[in-house]
């Protein structure tokens, strides 16, 4: 009875909006490592890391302990009007990780966050309201963020403060050029959006915003290279670029530390958020130092970089340094995939299997390819009768996410991976 009260109290106070997955909702209570604990007593592999934000894992000692430190000196808040040293010292570390020359950072409470001050940098750097954005993108919940968004189901409004004009190539799959070989997918999207800039903008565009694998949009991504042919463009009108590293950054690609680096070119800011904080409200943007700096009026951020989300934050990066999982993320995230394509062999269900790392996308399609949103329904509650917990998305919102911590081990991808196979075999039965 608990938990059916608790979720009665939850329809009732809290939006319609806001999904619940499962026709059972479950409560997370506890967690240690990879595995988290409901409500009712039930343990789960968790594959889908709280979206992406739990990055290290549950209950890591050093992440636990350098929060407690801080909170033990009684200073939960300062604010940005006072000197923070975790903050200083975080800053210092992100910027030299950027490779982004002279960089500053500013630090916010979220991805929407941060991607709304990319935005408002870039557009005042400029004097410019024209921004450039992919199609099937999410940036965030904020006004200019979903101004750039370009998922239906994600976008509650046509109003804008930006003037925005979409551009091809984060979707290859259900691109009109998906038959193409790398090469020419990429000349066709620097086509198309030279084509963008002389027709669909005057010309003064402040940014191009970029996910380097579409997160929500369901794990998709373009060629390597792509965004590098973009910025050769983009450095032809001097229109910034601006990478959103929310659920690429920090090594969850495996090849590169933040997933721009696929491309082989550095950006003019980068956003990044979750991972960061392993589960503490922290998000922000590096850039140019003129860039930061060109803001023309007062700003400061009350919580953004308070001293327990920074502490927090620091001890994660240097966990995840100390441990190499980055390495973590590119061996198992192979061994993931490969897995995978096998099942898909076996099951035309799974249209496609795709990601890098361990940012792992299944696209559940039916017949000549169309999306099946109620198959990947489906398979989400088939994973989590059998102990597994995974994400979904998708332009169609028939993609299963899988993005479980860096610090996963070869044995519990196993586990995943037999469920996953079975959760495939029985709605393929169906």
């Amino acid at each position: 009875m608990a938990h059916d009260e608790l979720l009665a109290r939850h329809r009732a106070v809290l939006p319609d909006w806001m999904a619940l997955y499962y026709d059972h909702p479950i409560e997370i209570t506890r967690g240690s490592g990879r595995h988290v604990t409901d409500g009712e007593g039930r343990t789960y592999l968790d594959f889908f890391a709280g979206i992406l934000t739990n990055g290290v894992g549950y209950d890591i000692a050093e992440i636990s302990d350098a929060i407690r430190s801080q909170i033990d000196t009684g200073v939960l808040h300062s604010s940005t009007l006072y000197l923070i040293r975790s903050q200083v010292e975080l800053a210092e570390r992100i910027a030299g990780l950027s490779g982004i020359p002279d960089a500053k950072v500013f630090f916010t409470n979220s991805g929407t966050e941060a991607n709304e001050t990319a935005l408002m940098l870039a557009c005042g750097h400029r004097r410019s309201d024209q921004v450039l954005a992919l199609r099937n993108s999410y940036h965030g919940r904020g006004f200019a963020a979903t101004g750039v968004t370009g998922l239906r189901a994600w976008s509650p409004t046509a109003l804008s403060p930006l003037k925005v004009a979409w551009v091809h190539g984060g979707y290859r799959y259900r691109s009109p050029f998906r038959d193409l070989s790398d090469a020419d997918y990429v000349a066709a999207c620097v086509a198309d959006l030279r084509d963008v800039l002389n027709t669909a903008t005057s010309g003064d565009v402040a940014c191009m915003i970029v996910e380097p694998i579409q997160g929500v949009g369901g794990f998709t991504l373009p060629p390597d290279g792509l965004f590098a042919a973009f910025k050769e463009v983009l450095d032809e009108h001097g229109i910034l670029l601006i990478s959103d590293e929310v659920q690429t950054g920090w090594g969850r690609t495996g090849e590169h530390f933040w997933g721009i680096g696929a491309h082989g070119v550095t950006p003019d800011a980068m956003t990044f958020a979750k991972g960061l904080g392993n589960g503490l409200a922290i998000g922000g943007v590096v850039a140019r130092g003129d860039v930061v700096d060109g803001l023309t009026a007062n700003s400061i951020s009350t919580f953004g970089g308070n001293p327990v989300s920074t502490a927090g934050a620091l001890a994660t990066l240097d966990y995840l340094l100390d441990h190499d999982l980055q390495s973590n993320a590119a061996k198992l995230g192979a061994r993931l995939i490969s897995g995978l394509r096998d099942v898909a062999a076996d099951h035309p269900l799974l249209g496609d299997v795709r990601g890098k790392g361990l940012m792992v996308g299944l696209e559940l399609v039916g017949e000549d390819r169309a999306p099946d949103p109620a198959a990947a329904v489906a398979v989400l509650e088939a994973t989590r009768e059998r102990g597994l917990l995974v994400g979904k998305g998708g332009l169609h919102g028939n993609v299963i996410r899988l993005a479980p911590p860096l610090s996963v081990t070869a044995d519990e991808v196993e586990e995943a991976l037999v469920a996953l196979r079975d959760a495939v075999a029985e709605v393929s039965a169906r």
